[in-house]
């Protein structure tokens, strides 16, 4: 979400506010309790902020000019069961369903209480004045600035804007109905003196009386849809049954399309191998632990901070094959590496144990990778998961190494590990995570074998 611009001496940047990502709707949104919400809203600065459900979704899919002026607003507010949905596809699960029927009002109830004040514009003749009339028997401290219809009172934007400026408002609410109050304020919020303005919708109908809200139990069942249709099924049937219909069609097939349906099958292998792994590795991972446990002091697994997917750190799990000091003496050996670039190895680590050198041989340390498969955090195929030590040392080339998650093997794993070099294996790696496809996945695979049994670079 980007702040807009205002052409005017005092601006200020949004308060940062959590924002989840849904590439279901190809949309930011604020991803906030209401009163997170709200604070931001009324924090020092100058802000305009839309709504977007799934009728939002729908037109800004086929009209540029409206597409371009949610782009433009600084803060977009998740509203309804559609919205929710779409996040779920994906597994962004969102704080609260931001809609402007509930959360305007509640916001000048706290711009009361601050002493700022409100100007609405928009609606039938007589509907800004109704509503206005309702918030102040609900908020008596509010400060009305102003009224103006969205039929004659907004045809002449020049006379609106002087309207408004001239009252002096803190807050303008905007009802012209989608996608036109989007649009207008895109052409004209920065002309406007007051801080804040908002695309509300309904909410003047609703506040007037004009239509009734659905009880509070159908609220909660998240049906309110349903309820506005039953009350004019010959305006909303298209919107909410067609209209619904093709959002979630739309949704899911950003959601679930062609490269979802590959992360689906290359997850699907990594459970299905590790599981099988697991029971049938059983008995030698047994007798390695049994093996590390009388040869030196300390735990059999060692726990460590790695880099994963999109610079996400996780824990990762190994077998131990070094002395419990291993990680305090790691910088007095930099100097020793045989490896050129960022990371470090060393054939003549001293750091070893006996049982480690032997472990380490045939890559029987990494199988307790196997459990960060299962939790997901890394795949069976992928590059070698960094340190964050190391991540931070990297060109900016390396990075897309983080493009994809960390896997158990992958093209350097099986071209001779170790004795490649850090630039080499950058190459490796991103030429990986540009073309792979199912079938490379199990070539490497395959190949994991042969390059275990080689031994080449394993130390």
């Amino acid at each position: 979400m980007k702040a807009a611009t205002f052409d005017t001496p005092h601006t200020a940047v949004t308060p940062a506010l959590p924002t989840a990502t849904l590439p279901a709707l190809g949309l930011d949104l604020v991803d906030a309790t209401p009163a997170q919400t709200i604070d931001a809203l009324l924090a020092p600065g100058r802000r305009r902020a839309f709504f977007m459900n799934a009728h939002c979704c729908n037109i800004r899919r086929r009209n540029r000019a409206y597409r371009e002026a949610v782009a433009g607003a600084d803060m977009v507010l998740p509203d309804g069961i559609g919205v929710e949905l779409a996040g779920k596809m994906t597994g962004h699960a969102l704080t609260a369903n931001l809609n402007g029927t509930d959360l305007v009002p509640e916001l000048l109830e706290e711009a009361a209480a601050e002493g700022k004040s409100v100007y609405l514009f928009g609606g039938t003749p007589g509907t800004a004045e109704a509503a206005a009339a309702a918030l102040k028997a609900r908020i008596p401290a509010l400060v009305i600035a102003g009224t103006r219809d969205g039929f004659a009172g907004a045809a002449d934007a020049d006379a609106v804007v002087d309207a408004i400026n001239d009252s002096g408002a803190d807050i303008v609410l905007v009802a012209l109905g989608v996608p036109m109050q989007e649009l207008w304020l895109h052409r004209h919020a920065w002309r406007l003196d007051a801080p804040l303005a908002l695309a509300v919708g309904a909410l003047f109908d609703f506040l007037a009386g004009n239509v009734t809200r659905a009880p509070a139990m159908v609220r909660k069942a998240k049906a309110e849809w349903v309820w506005r249709l039953a009350q004019e099924p010959r305006r909303l049937a298209k919107r909410y049954l067609a209209g619904n219909a093709s959002f979630l069609a739309h949704a899911a097939l950003k959601a679930w399309g062609p490269e979802s349906f590959a992360a689906l099958q290359r997850r699907t292998l990594d459970v299905t191998l590790s599981l099988a792994a697991l029971v049938l590795l059983s008995p030698l991972l047994l007798l390695t632990a049994l093996a590390i446990k009388a040869d030196s002091r300390g735990p059999v697994f060692f726990r460590q901070t790695r880099v994963g997917r999109d610079g996400r750190v996780f824990t990762m799990f190994k077998f131990r094959s070094m002395s419990v000091d291993a990680e305090a003496r790691r910088a007095a050996l930099l100097a020793t590496s045989d490896r050129d670039g960022v990371c470090f190895k060393s054939k003549a680590d001293p750091r070893v144990t006996r049982v480690g050198r032997f472990i380490r041989r045939f890559s029987i340390d990494e199988l307790p990778q196997i459990l960060n498969v299962l939790k997901g955090e890394m795949a069976i195929v992928g590059p070698r998961p960094a340190l964050p030590s190391e991540v931070a040392a990297y060109p900016a080339r390396a990075l897309g190494r983080l493009a994809v998650k960390p896997g158990l093997t992958g093209v350097w794993q099986v071209s001779g590990r170790a004795s490649i070099g850090f630039d080499k294996m950058v190459e490796m790696d991103l030429s990986y995570a540009a073309s792979r496809t199912l079938l490379l996945d199990l070539t490497l695979i395959a190949r994991t074998f042969g390059a275990v049994l080689g031994g080449r670079g394993a130390y």
